[in-house]
C-alpha cells in the first residue's frame, strides 16, 4: 500500500467522480447515480437524495479534476483553500468496517462539502510525498479521463480496463498488418 486505506479510498472516489464527467451519457446524471456513488464508496454520514444534493457534488467535480493536474504548489494552495471554505478540523474517527482515520467536517455536512474536504485531506500526502506524478490522463488518444496510479512501479497508463484494451486490439492489429 502506498498510502493510508482512507487516503487511496479518498482518492479513488474522487477520481472515479472525477471521470463521471467525461463519461457519455454522464454517469452521475441522477440521484440513483448518487446514490449508487455514497454505496460503492463507502461515505457515510448526510445524504439527502435530492437533485440540490446531486448538483452540488457534480459542480465539485471540474474544482478537483483541477486539483488532480495542478501543479504541486497549486494543488497546495488549492488543497488550503478547500480546508478553510469547509472550516475543516480534522479529527480520528473510527466506524464499521474501519479502524482509526481522519475525518476534518462533521457528519451532517453537505456530501459535496465532505467529498471535497476527504479528497483534500488525501491530497495533503499526496502533496508532502511529492508525488503528484500520481495522476494523469489516460493515454487512450479518445480518452480525457483522469488515471490515478496507486502501483509501486507507477505503471498505470489508462483510466480503465476498457481503454487498455482498446489499446492492446490497435496495437495487436498493427502488428499483424506490419506483418502482413
Amino acid at each position: 500500500m502506498v498510502f493510508a486505506h482512507d487516503t487511496e479510498m479518498a482518492l479513488q472516489s474522487a477520481v472515479w467522480l472525477v471521470n463521471t464527467a467525461e463519461e457519455e451519457p454522464d454517469a452521475l446524471s441522477t440521484v440513483a447515480s448518487l446514490d449508487a456513488f455514497f454505496a460503492a464508496w463507502e461515505y457515510t454520514g448526510r445524504h439527502e437524495r435530492t437533485l440540490a444534493e446531486l448538483e452540488e457534488v457534480r459542480a465539485l467535480r471540474s474544482r478537483l479534476r483541477a486539483l488532480f493536474l495542478a501543479p504541486r504548489d497549486e494543488a497546495v494552495e488549492t488543497v488550503n483553500q478547500m480546508l478553510h471554505e469547509a472550516g475543516a478540523t480534522p479529527q480520528l474517527v473510527r466506524h464499521d468496517p474501519y479502524d482509526w482515520h481522519v475525518h476534518a467536517v462533521a457528519p451532517d455536512a453537505a456530501l459535496a462539502e465532505r467529498i471535497g474536504v476527504e479528497t483534500a485531506m488525501a491530497m495533503i500526502d499526496v502533496i508532502r510525498t511529492d508525488d503528484m506524478s500520481r495522476f494523469g490522463i489516460c493515454a487512450d488518444d479518445e480518452c480525457e479521463a483522469l488515471v490515478l496510479d496507486l502501483s509501486r512501479n507507477r505503471s498505470k497508463r489508462f483510466c480503465s480496463t476498457t481503454c487498455g484494451n482498446r489499446n492492446a486490439v490497435a496495437a495487436y492489429r498493427a502488428r499483424q498488418a506490419a506483418d502482413a
